[in-house]
């Protein structure tokens, strides 16, 4: 069994082929379709994972698969990491001009896709959440702070989806100010796995698993002929153990949670799933959330605006829209509790810890 862990969610997945642990998961009338080619490497400041199965692809098959993952994934990064001071996400924050500014396809299809999950969550996704994530010591170079109610009331003027405007003809992003500041963590490492994906497509490989970071996407079956079986952490868990399968083929899976990164003061932890409407750290009771859907990117997304959103109301607009979503809550007696919309349940995953 893999474990797959995020840097930035910190959630980790686990991609499980013939484990014990899962037997009667999935379709047992699943024909083996073995062998597995699997192979990882560093992206995004984290690490990806791919298995191919029924992979007999030769040394140029198997290298144009890596090349083909590897160069899906830099592209990414090198366009929207906040790490990086040459990406063009970050020359588009360090740019004070309020003209629009034209963008590569990728990036602006990133934006267009935040936006669209932004109106459907009232806000509760937010790319321009920036200045809130870095105030906490939750961005770049992780500094992390207690932020007082008069600071976090200042940054109200500046965390406002609806003060970037998109123009679909001329692919570019215009701030209603100059000091906007944009983060797409919470959806780019989803859209790379996405890209990883369809350049694997486009080699033809019909069954595989991409991971990049906890995000997952999968296509056709795994080696036993299976669903690919995808399973969420059990919060808190040391060591790490899954706490929920569900089977996946052709779908993506993206975790939030409040459980990896996050810093403690005076006995309270301070997460860094931050609400834009509050600009601080959630309080909601919410341990993670986990959204099914086609694309990794949006799931990715999703995941984040639930976790925001509470139990009751990430469940209930989740419920609404046909989302597929996994709730972990934390209990006051300290186990932990599970909600999940009728979409998610009809996958047929199940319970393991």
């Amino acid at each position: 069994m893999d474990a797959l862990i995020s840097p930035r969610r910190r959630t980790l997945l686990q991609a499980l082929g013939a484990a014990a642990l899962v037997s009667g998961c999935g379709d047992p009338r699943g024909t083996a379709i073995a062998p597995t080619l699997e192979f990882r490497g560093p992206t995004m400041g984290s690490s990806y994972t791919v298995k191919i199965a029924g992979a007999r692809l030769g040394a140029a098959g198997e290298g144009a698969a890596r090349d083909a993952v590897h160069g899906a994934l830099e592209a990414v990064d090198a366009l929207m990491s906040a790490h990086r001071a040459d990406s063009e996400l970050s020359r588009f924050n360090a740019r004070l001009s309020q003209a629009p500014q034209a963008l590569s396809a990728d990036t602006f299809a990133v934006f267009a896709l935040a936006r669209q999950v932004s109106a459907a969550t009232d806000g509760a996704f937010d790319v321009t959440v920036a200045p809130a994530v870095d105030a906490w010591g939750f961005g770049p170079g992780r500094r992390e702070r207690l932020v007082d109610a008069a600071e976090t009331a200042a940054l109200e003027a500046r965390v406002g989806w609806r003060m970037l405007a998109l123009d679909v003809q001329a692919r570019s992003v215009a701030k209603a100010r100059g000091d906007l500041r944009a983060d797409l963590s919470g959806i780019a490492k989803g859209y790379g796995v996405d890209r990883a994906a369809l350049a694997l497509d486009a080699l033809g490989i019909a069954d595989y698993m991409v991971e990049a970071g906890g995000e997952i996407r999968t296509r056709g079956r795994n080696a036993e002929g299976r669903p690919w079986q995808i399973a969420i952490e059990r919060p808190d868990a040391l060591p790490q153990r899954p706490h929920f399968v569900v089977p996946l083929a052709g779908q993506s899976m993206a975790t939030s949670g409040d459980y990896r990164i996050y810093f403690e003061r005076d006995g309270r932890r301070y997460c860094h799933e931050i609400d834009p409407a509050t600009r601080a750290p959630i309080r909601n009771g919410l341990a993670s959330v986990s959204v099914v859907a086609a694309d990794c990117a949006y799931a990715d997304a999703m995941a984040t605006a639930l976790i925001v959103l509470g139990a009751d109301r990430g469940l209930a607009l989740a419920e609404e829209r046909g989302i597929a979503a996994h709730f972990i809550l934390r209990e006051p007696d300290g186990r932990f509790g599970e909600r999940q919309t009728s979409a998610f349940a009809a996958l047929g995953g199940h319970r393991v810890a």
